[in-house]
């Protein structure tokens, strides 16, 4: 579709750029290639680059194999009922770039995107890319999300974020204590605890699911029940939604269920979210007992949901009994309180979520705590997109699998706008019909 000239001080003139070469940005390539535009894929690492530097080494895929998808391509091994370590995560979108021939720009860090007549200057540290469209991503889980009370932790407490933290191995001896208490939090609490620390984990709110129900995978139900598949635009609160938990999951090769009750047996000191800090002392809340009840609450919901559909559909001799899960236990009196001058923590580790980069772009598509405003992925900015964020067009929106449903609604709307744009007069197109 291009066909522009070659402006002073510009690297390169296409249709599109597509900032990040991770799955979602190479799903996207494929689909712009099969419509005829002309693309470039800027990825600041290596393909996968997420998945090859900044986790964990023990980190497995939350879905399972047979979930693990991605437009014209899935999982074909030996074992669709388990879950990808980092490693074949990696391997598996390496695959996915070089089966659909994705443009890619490695090592090529964008700087800035700012809007012009007509649409984009793409600022990279290896030159400008001019395009009338652009798409970001990047993804969601760039900068970790750390509290300001980091600033006010007593001296001598070693602070990791979970993009930080690799193994046990990392830590020194002494007691860890991991604030949030979602699937990256739990999975850490998990692992320290075996390697012999004693771990304190912090508590706020939390989404509580098993690993199967009724003899399937958990995600398994989401997807057949069509939760994965409910679209942002009908639900009553869409803010709350993108805002809710990662659920307490881990991809385990024993399939195995990690909750708090988990933790628990294991020796794990279960207190509330980390609510301040005075001096040595560490403070948390008291809702604890709340938070869990409300997750007990929501899980419960989730069942009854899920086994209204077998009866209604009249499945149940296909699948296993009904069950319910013992209610997450909590102290009678949980600890409000640690101080580390008499209780010392030697690691601190933050497991309190990710937000996205966006201090590169310059277009008016940022509200006031800087988070991107935008409509199913589409932006108020003509020709500007977003992908793989939280509930970002359906819940399944930030998973692998869901990558192929919004790359197919917003690359049709990218079309769409590359020829309205292409149709309307010179001097509209320059800039005079703003």
């Amino acid at each position: 579709m291009s066909g522009a000239p070659r402006r002073r001080g510009v690297t390169g003139i296409v249709d599109a750029v597509v900032v990040g070469a991770g799955h979602s940005g190479l799903a996207m390539s494929r689909a712009l290639a099969a419509q005829g535009v002309e693309h470039v894929v800027l990825e600041r690492g290596e393909v996968a680059n997420a998945w090859r530097h900044e986790r964990w080494d023990s980190l497995r895929l939350l879905t399972p194999n047979w979930q693990t998808r991605l437009p014209g391509y899935r999982y074909a091994g030996a074992d669709p009922d388990g879950y990808m370590t980092s490693a074949e995560v990696v391997e598996f979108i390496a695959g996915y770039a070089k089966l659909v021939g994705a443009p890619v720009r490695t090592g090529t860090t964008v700087t800035k995107v700012r809007a012009v007549d007509g649409g984009y200057v793409v600022e990279t540290d290896r030159g400008a890319w001019r395009c009338r469209a652009a798409v970001l991503a990047s993804g969601a889980h760039e900068l970790p999300v750390v509290p300001d009370a980091a600033a006010q932790l007593p001296s001598g407490i070693r602070t990791l974020t979970a993009k930080e933290y690799r193994n046990p191995a990392q830590l020194d001896s002494g007691r860890v204590l991991v604030v949030g208490a979602s699937a990256t939090g739990l999975q850490l609490a998990d692992e320290l605890r075996c390697s012999g620390r004693p771990v304190t984990i912090a508590v706020g709110e939390h989404i509580r699911m098993p690993r199967t129900y009724r003899g399937r995978d958990i995600q398994w139900w989401l997807e057949a029940v069509g939760i994965l598949d409910e679209r942002y635009d009908e639900v009553d609160d869409v803010v709350r939604a993108r805002r809710v938990p990662s659920p307490q999951l881990v991809g385990s090769p024993e399939r195995r269920t990690l909750d708090l009750n988990a933790l628990h047996e294991q020796g794990v000191d279960v207190v509330g979210r980390l609510a301040g800090i005075d001096g040595t002392r560490l403070q948390f809340s008291g809702s604890l007992a709340n938070h869990c009840a409300m997750a007990d609450l929501k899980l419960n919901r989730l069942l009854e949901r899920i086994d209204r559909w077998v009866d209604e559909r009249r499945v149940g001799d296909l699948v296993a009994a009904p069950e319910r899960f013992a209610p997450t236990r909590v102290d009678a009196r949980p600890r409000l309180k640690l101080d580390t001058a008499k209780e010392p923590i030697a690691t601190l580790i933050w497991a309190t979520g990710f937000r996205p980069d966006y201090s590169w772009l310059e277009a008016p598509t940022l509200d006031a705590k800087g988070r991107l405003r935008h409509d199913g992925g589409i932006m108020a900015a003509a020709g500007l997109y977003t992908l793989g964020l939280s509930f970002m067009r359906r819940r399944k929106s930030s998973y692998m699998h869901g990558a192929e449903d919004d790359v197919r609604d917003l690359s049709a709307h990218l079309v769409d706008h590359l020829r309205d744009a292409q149709s309307l007069p010179n001097a509209a197109r320059a800039g005079g019909g703003r």
